[in-house]
């Protein structure tokens, strides 16, 4: 990207890209029913960031219970949907940043430092959420934090790595934009 510039159609444009795959990660992690589920048989206990699931043998009917209705649910679910919010507006601060012709360098550097408040908002949620239920909910059998659960983990980590890179773009100003000389290693005689 850098030896091209962010002029180069194809390079400009992978930023916002991985902010749009962490958005679309995002959106799976919220609406998966798969944060928690049975490991082994019987397979009796699944869950969400929403609700927990729960029902009496292999065969039987599932019953869900409302995490809503627990003060530490409400508090994963909002501090979750807050770092996906600020996730959703720095794709979008994004995509106008990368969209105008000169590019705004402060602009990209404040869009970093969202992404790691997103990061912290997202990760607390994270944290919250496993360690209240299992100590609150019973549970049956072995269980596992499941996929869409790690499609939380990886929209936070996604949030952290593209933070650092919206931030330390600006320090390579003037090779983006092709200001500085190239430098070459022998001499003319």
């Amino acid at each position: 990207m850098v030896k091209y510039g962010l002029d180069y159609t194809r390079c400009r444009w992978i930023l916002p890209l991985l902010l749009g795959i962490g958005v679309i990660f995002g959106i799976i992690a919220l609406a998966g029913r798969g944060w928690l589920e049975s490991q082994t048989f019987p397979y009796v206990n699944q869950a969400s960031l929403w609700e927990s699931c729960t029902r009496p043998d292999q065969g039987g009917q599932w019953t869900c219970d409302s995490l809503m209705n627990y003060a530490w649910g409400r508090a994963a679910a909002a501090t979750y949907l807050v770092g996906f919010l600020l996730l959703v507006i720095c794709f979008a601060l994004a995509i106008i940043a990368f969209a105008i012709p000169t590019l705004r360098f402060n602009f990209i550097r404040g869009i970093g430092g969202l992404l790691f408040v997103a990061a912290v908002f997202s990760i607390m949620g994270l944290v919250i959420y496993p360690v209240k239920f299992t100590s609150e909910m019973r549970l049956r059998g072995t269980n596992m934090f499941s996929w869409a659960y790690g499609f939380g983990w990886t929209t936070a980590i996604m949030e952290i790595c593209l933070g650092f890179f919206f931030c330390c773009l600006p320090n390579y100003e003037d090779q983006i934009l092709g200001n500085v000389k190239p430098t070459y290693f022998y001499s003319s005689p």
